[in-house]
């Protein structure tokens, strides 16, 4: 973002990162189709948990190089080894509970692939390939994110409660949810 950008945003952009503008303006609510991209924001989302979403985000390459690039099949094979090392990098969030989860739902990610050919497929069948409008203000929560958060609970996940999923929607583009104050609304109408 240039320092010339005047572009309204949605508010909870803070505009004095960098980082988050980027993701704001490049990635969020853009409909997402690529496993790996999606299960890159899965992980990431389930470490917000109790966080902002702007901790995570500002981590996110160190989670990358922790995570080898987010690939599933490897995250999927951690061990004890691995998990203790991640615990004592400083670089990503270290909470026990959440990489542990990480690799159980590497797990399931990976059976859900094999289940539907793609989690692309799975995530999007849950709106026949649609994209469902709504401010980012209405809610955090919506019967969508309560069915897709009790299917993968019901598989095995964890760290996936329905407001994790709902902004997990909205981070992959299933659900569109720029205020009307941003440029994207105007934009992806």
């Amino acid at each position: 973002m240039s320092a010339n950008d005047k572009r309204t945003r949605c508010r909870w952009c803070n505009m004095k990162n960098p980082l988050y503008v980027a993701y704001h303006d490049e990635e969020w609510g853009k409909p997402l189709h690529d496993d790996r991209g999606l299960y890159e924001l899965l992980i990431l989302e389930s470490f917000q948990a109790g966080l902002s979403w702007e901790c995570v985000l500002n981590k996110r390459e160190n989670f990358r190089a922790a995570f080898e690039g987010f690939d599933p099949e490897r995250v999927s094979e951690f061990g004890e080894e691995k998990l203790a090392a991640m615990k004592a990098d400083k670089g990503i969030i270290r909470n026990g509970r959440k990489l542990r989860a990480a690799v159980t739902n590497s797990r399931v990610f990976r059976d859900i692939q094999r289940e539907y050919g793609s989690f692309d497929r799975y995530i999007w069948g849950f709106t026949g390939g649609e994209v469902l409008t709504e401010s980012y203000e209405e809610r955090t929560s919506s019967p969508l994110s309560d069915e897709v958060s009790a299917d993968l609970k019901r598989r095995g996940m964890t760290f996936v409660g329905s407001t994790i999923i709902y902004s997990y929607l909205q981070a992959i583009g299933v659900i569109n949810a720029h205020g009307s104050e941003c440029f994207l609304a105007q934009t992806q109408k």
